[in-house]
């Protein structure tokens, strides 16, 4: 499912570029040298390839604001992963960082976007819309929800243009061909099946961002999936990684799908499909590798 080459990017800036999310835009926007991106990382210094620039949103949220002086759009990647919150990191730091992009959007006349997850849906069942009500059920998709919450209230209180992006499963960044080890063993139901999610792959989602980063007349809260579901099996079977079935407990979710007429009404979407992420997975995977080996030129972008 590789889709066609980015659209023209306008003057964004990227709070958490170091993240995994911020390492396959940094690839695949014109291969981080987009000249009118500037990347942020608390920690630069953790990520292959230069062009990083170092800022604390909370810390020094006036400097935030100073870099953020002639972008259109801020595009907050930064936010507590599950496995930072196990070493220790506050979750309730969602809405603080959103809150600190969305400061500095607002000094700069630009538009905010902010990462959120599908995991503010919970358990609820059916076809997923952004209309629906946030029912998490982990103290991850709890947090992202608080996220939304606060940050629409903000935009209430200002009226700036915010749109939350609920993304779905980033294949290579989820818990299952991110996550694969030896012996690696899923859910599996009596019929076979295995749980069904939302996918999107990383050449798909920085196009649909970077197309993203243009738009103005947004919605508010945006899924960014493609449409249709993907076993984990077949997923994992595409990629000729092996796998062990286990019965599925009473508390597995089978099905979790997003509805994606919002997006595909702004970015026109392939049914997603186990070969074609699977295809975008190993091509993202050799564009990292050739940038932490130093084959690839090192990443470059807007300069202060």
């Amino acid at each position: 499912m590789i889709l066609p080459q980015n659209p023209q990017i306008p003057a964004v800036i990227v709070l958490g570029a170091t993240g995994r999310l911020g390492g396959i835009l940094r690839r695949h926007w014109a291969g981080g040298r987009d000249p009118g991106t500037l990347w942020l990382a608390r920690d630069p210094g953790r990520a292959p390839g230069s062009g990083l620039v170092a800022c604390d949103p909370l810390g020094d949220p006036q400097g935030l604001a100073r870099r953020a002086q002639g972008a259109q759009a801020v595009l907050c990647l930064a936010g507590i992963t599950p496995a930072a919150a196990a070493r220790g990191a506050a979750f309730e730091e969602d809405a603080r960082l959103a809150l600190a992009a969305m400061a500095a959007a607002e000094a700069a006349g630009a538009h905010t976007f902010l990462c959120s997850s599908a995991a503010v849906y919970g358990r609820a069942e059916g076809l997923l819309e952004e209309t629906a009500a946030p029912t998490p059920v982990a103290p991850y998709g709890q947090s992202k929800a608080a996220m939304e919450a606060a940050a629409l209230a903000q935009a209430a209180r200002t009226g700036q243009g915010v749109t939350i992006l609920r993304i779905a499963n980033v294949a290579g960044a989820d818990a299952i061909l991110g996550g694969w080890r030896e012996g690696f063993a899923l859910d599996a139901y009596p019929d076979g099946t295995t749980p069904a999610r939302s996918y999107i792959g990383a050449a798909t989602l920085a196009r649909v961002l970077a197309t993203l980063m243009g738009l103005r007349d947004l919605p508010q809260l945006l899924n960014i999936a493609a449409p249709g579901v993907v076993e984990m099996g077949a997923l994992l079977d595409a990629a000729g990684l092996p796998w062990a079935a286990r019965p599925a407990p009473d508390t597995a979710i089978a099905r979790v799908e997003l509805f994606t007429q919002r997006l595909t009404a702004l970015v026109p979407l392939e049914p997603a499909t186990a070969e074609g992420l699977v295809a975008e997975w190993q091509a993202d995977k050799r564009a990292g590798q050739a940038v932490s080996t130093g084959s690839q030129p090192p990443t470059g972008a807007r300069q202060e």
